[in-house]
């Protein structure tokens, strides 16, 4: 089970939406004894909580949320909900955001909503090393062998083509939710990452051949025109072609479509391998949505603003289902969000957002729409 499962579990748990299956789940996986490091970081968050509170046993805390969960699980009945479930709420929270914070770590709180220092932005080099990247600092950007291959410009970084390497070196660039970051590759190519995504890619291109990097999440792409060497991205199942454009990629993991967005030039889209299947050719305005389990791929006109307005740290959403605004908060603000309404999840809504705090995005949809929310352990449940 991946990490986020385990997380999203146990946020059910605690919140008490977990079902009979889930609860089952949730215990093999806990009883697995190859699972018990991500446990272990789990109650040492915990332990964290227990600190601040003047009152601590890891040990304690481990067994007696196992205890729980095996109880419940066996009986499926919900006794309230114990205080130290309530510090593991909180404590959830911060494991899925990927830190361990001190107290001093907090920025701030509003309306009840404690906001958490942001994650680092990444670089990993060929030879597994990582840089934490700071958006404001300048400096050189150099491989594992010490040669400049580029620079650190504040929130860019810009390749050189001027470099001795002759192989094909790759750089790993994530990004976590709640930033953004852009890159310039050696060829002059611009890329801007959304946050909550991740891009491979060559330190520099080869003089033959085609331009390929791999794409995890949301980006935007201006390439320069090389007709010798097509561009190529490939997000998971799906591989799209270009030889000088503008284009948007939306590629999650947990979203249930990969979309293009054209907005200059042209693409072909191929959902699997290459030369192994019929294109399905853009043109600008249109979005291609390739579905994941059938492979299947749709066309629509589109306003591709709507689309691309992340870069300018604008939210748009139209004619989106409540759920996927939710994934795209979730992404944009670095938060935990519970939607307990499913049927309120399907309507489909309008809007736009552009540098507002979570609160006041919340208060809007409230106002407007009549969404009900409330903030419980740090976590947003939508009602």
């Amino acid at each position: 089970m991946p990490k986020k499962e385990f997380q999203e579990l146990i946020i059910k748990y605690i919140t008490r939406q977990a079902n009979p299956k889930e609860m089952t789940l949730l215990l093999e996986w806990l009883e697995n004894p190859q699972n018990h490091l991500l446990f272990n970081e789990f109650v040492k968050v915990h332990f964290f909580i227990d600190y601040a509170m003047k009152k601590y046993n890891i040990e304690k805390t481990k067994k007696e949320l196992l205890k729980e969960i095996r109880r419940d699980k066996n009986i499926f009945h919900r006794r309230p909900t114990r205080l130290f479930l309530k510090y593991a709420a909180i404590a959830i929270l911060f494991l899925g955001l990927g830190y361990f914070y001190k107290m001093d770590m907090f920025q701030g709180k509003e309306n009840g909503l404690l906001v958490p220092e942001e994650q680092s932005i990444t670089l990993e080099l060929e030879n597994g090393s990582i840089e934490i990247l700071d958006p404001t600092d300048a400096k050189e950007v150099r491989d594992p062998k010490g040669n400049l291959v580029g620079k650190q410009n504040g929130s860019t970084i810009v390749y050189t083509e001027n470099t001795e390497i002759t192989d094909l070196v790759y750089n790993t660039l994530k990004v976590p939710y709640g930033k953004r970051f852009d890159l310039q590759l050696s060829d002059g190519t611009l890329i801007s990452l959304n946050a909550g995504s991740s891009l491979r890619y060559p330190v520099k291109f080869l003089e033959k051949g085609s331009r390929q990097v791999f794409l995890t999440g949301e980006a935007y792409f201006d390439v320069t025109e090389d007709i010798a060497r097509p561009f190529i991205v490939n997000a998971s199942t799906l591989n799209v072609e270009v030889l000088g454009t503008e284009f948007a990629i939306a590629a999650y993991p947990e979203d249930n479509a990969s979309d293009v967005i054209l907005v200059q030039g042209s693409v072909a889209m191929y959902s699997g391998m290459m030369n192994s299947d019929t294109p399905t050719k853009l043109i600008p305005g249109d979005k291609g949505s390739m579905d994941k389990i059938s492979a299947g791929i749709t066309v629509e006109r589109v306003n591709t603003n709507v689309y691309t307005a992340w870069r300018d740290g604008e939210l748009v959403f139209r004619k989106m289902p409540l759920d996927n605004i939710l994934k795209k908060l979730e992404r944009h603000y670095n938060l935990t969000i519970v939607n307990q309404n499913a049927a309120l999840g399907k309507e489909v809504f309008n809007a736009s957002f552009k540098d507002q705090p979570i609160e006041k995005v919340l208060g809007y949809l409230n106002t407007l729409y009549g969404i009900e929310y409330q903030i419980k352990d740090n976590i947003i449940i939508i009602n």
